[in-house]
């Protein structure tokens, strides 16, 4: 039965070849097929623009076919906007690729055609805000309502690669003593950021800071946004106490924004990466983690996959930055609102005038001189006193408990540091004041000028030190009219 079906089909199937065969030769054609050119690729243009709010602006999507033709198709394409609460782009006849400006922000328009899509990155920003500047609010609205004393807040934008989907999340601690950008796994439920990988595993960090506090989490990749700027996809470290297994350096990681005080860090110090080449030539670093499952053991990584300073990935304003707070009188005030200035001298609004420049070395660091002791120095918003060593503690005692990381002396005192550049030169005093934390400390007021405490990690010149002062912070490599980073200059 089998064989006689089968013979029965050869059968057929030569008939229907010979036929086809028929047919070709009376044609008197080739045999070859006509076929109509497909759609590879659509273009849309303008590219990765930048307009202020209520400035119009037409799309056009151009398609790249098969045989290397090209066709416009702005008229037929469809067409969209990923985020509509920041502008609209129209899909009608007449009109199609034209946007309507809603709020500033990012979004992406697409244009779609016979399957294919083809889309470009749209920046809106205020006019009354250059794109390269960022608010600070000290204990302001950018923070959240358990803040603690003296905490600078700016407010960023997370998304997932190509911006498909955007969060704006406030409460993150500037800190220009890290570099980096940090935020909790709570923070941005809606996003789905991939994992950066290290072997046949995940790139896991623990990061340790002066206080003895710690973050433990995976690195991933995302799209950030500071200010108006165009956004920049670096590796970022998602705080997330519960990934892999905790290392015993990072056995008491802090689990949540409310342990921490903040949702996330914002480091935008002197350096690049956040370890630079000591780990990439070392696993046993302490810092950097693979992860397979909840084995998690030390790993070497390369800097292209270190947790990013974001502002050195900048397109235009990468090298560096100025932090501007007003002064504060030394028995504080509720809130101050200051600036991040992104960028040194690359426009008109973050020209230097004439500041004591203060060349770093390799880790982010001077010298500063404090009564008779030379010890290291540093510039660190996310401090939120000045922490100094060798204090006289007949002059500054330290508070009674549960405040012994404050100075209390009996009235203010008046003081003196030096700072010395890394090479030994230039040398700059800077006068400050130390209040008696307990006394000075007078609610609503939450912004103080002249507190401070103790310190065994060397010269911290933290938020107190900006109130009142522009303060620069030049990126290792990178020229600006103030000499090539490291460095700092107020």
């Amino acid at each position: 039965m089998k064989s006689a079906n089968l013979s029965g089909y050869l059968m057929m199937l030569m008939f229907l070849m010979l036929a086809a065969g028929c047919s070709g030769g009376s044609s008197g054609g080739d045999g070859n097929p006509s076929t109509t050119p497909t759609l590879v690729s659509i273009a849309v243009t303008p590219s990765d623009t930048t307009i202020e709010m209520g400035a119009s602006q037409q799309f056009t999507a151009v398609g790249t076919y098969s045989d290397s033709s090209a066709q416009d198709l702005t008229g037929s394409a469809t067409w969209s906007s990923t985020i509509t609460t920041v502008a609209t782009v129209s899909d009608l006849a007449g009109s199609k690729g034209v946007i309507t400006t809603v709020a500033p922000g990012t979004t992406v328009i697409i244009a779609a055609f016979d399957s294919v899509t083809g889309s470009t990155n749209l920046t809106l920003t205020d006019a009354a805000t250059p794109p390269n500047v960022m608010a600070i609010t000290v204990n302001g609205s950018l923070c959240s309502a358990s803040s603690y004393l003296n905490k600078p807040c700016v407010s960023i934008t997370i998304c997932n690669p190509g911006q498909s989907t955007c969060q704006t999340i406030n409460d993150i601690l500037l800190d220009t003593g890290s570099y980096g950008l940090r935020i909790f796994q709570q923070a941005i439920p809606n996003l789905t950021l991939p994992q950066v990988g290290s072997g046949a595993g995940s790139l896991t960090e623990c990061v340790q800071f002066a206080d003895g506090s710690t973050l433990w989490g995976p690195v991933k990749l995302a799209d950030v946004k500071l200010g108006n700027e165009p956004p920049v996809q670096i590796p970022i470290q998602v705080i997330d106490s519960t990934f892999g297994s905790l290392p015993f350096n990072c056995a008491n990681a802090d689990p949540s924004p409310i342990s921490s005080g903040f949702a996330g860090i914002l480091g935008v110090g002197v350096l690049t990466q956040d370890c630079g080449l000591g780990c990439v030539f070392s696993a046993v670093n302490g810092i950097y983690y693979r992860c397979i499952g909840t084995d998690c053991v030390g790993t070497a990584v390369p800097l292209a996959n270190q947790v990013q300073n974001p502002v050195a990935h900048l397109p235009l304003d990468n090298n560096g930055l100025q932090v501007q707070l007003p002064s504060v009188p030394i028995d504080g005030v509720p809130s101050i609102d200051g600036s991040l200035i992104l960028g040194i001298g690359t426009r008109s609004n973050n020209m230097p005038a004439s500041p004591v420049v203060l060349p770093a070395d390799q880790f982010g660091n001077i010298r500063t001189v404090f009564n008779g002791l030379t010890t290291i120095g540093f510039f660190d918003t996310g401090s939120n006193g000045l922490f100094f060593p060798n204090a006289d503690p007949a002059v500054l005692p330290a508070c009674a408990p549960p405040n012994t990381a404050w100075y209390c002396p009996p009235v203010t005192r008046s003081l003196l540091a030096t700072n010395i550049g890394a090479p030994g030169a230039p040398i700059d005093s800077v006068s400050f004041d130390i209040s008696n934390l307990i006394t000075v400390f007078n609610p609503p007021n939450n912004v103080f000028s002249g507190i401070g405490g103790p310190s065994t990690f060397g010269f911290d010149w933290g938020i107190p030190f900006f109130m009142g002062r522009s303060v620069f912070f030049g990126i290792e490599g990178e020229p600006s009219p103030l000499g090539t980073g490291p460095y700092f200059a107020y």
